[in-house]
């Protein structure tokens, strides 16, 4: 007695002018990409919020020294001298002097 072994083969045939959504990968690339490029412009930024109120005193200090940033007498706040801008507290005019610097230098490096 002969046992023959036989396979069946099925072929299937898809359409290629209209793929099934679920199956198209056809964009992952590109959210890839834009994933990638926003990652890059994070990296990028200057952070402002990670302040200690240490490293805010030693900023304000420093840019007092440099004529950034000016006491006023009696009033216990800070004039920003380059923007016009006052401030009751070191860690706020810190904050701010870092934003407005990076703004600053992302405006001459877009010229």
């Amino acid at each position: 007695m002969r046992h023959e072994a036989r396979s069946t083969v099925c072929l299937m045939w898809f359409s290629m002018t209209n793929p099934n959504p679920i199956d198209d990968t056809a964009d992952d690339y590109s959210r890839f990409e834009a994933r990638l490029v926003a990652h890059d412009q994070d990296a990028t930024r200057v952070v402002t919020a990670d302040l200690s109120d240490t490293t805010a005193r030693q900023l304000v200090t420093e840019l007092i020294d440099n004529g950034v940033v000016m006491p006023v007498p009696g009033k216990r706040v800070f004039a920003h001298e380059p923007s016009g801008t006052a401030f009751d507290s070191s860690t706020q005019l810190a904050v701010f002097h870092r934003g407005w610097t990076a703004a600053r230098n992302a405006d001459k490096d877009g010229e």
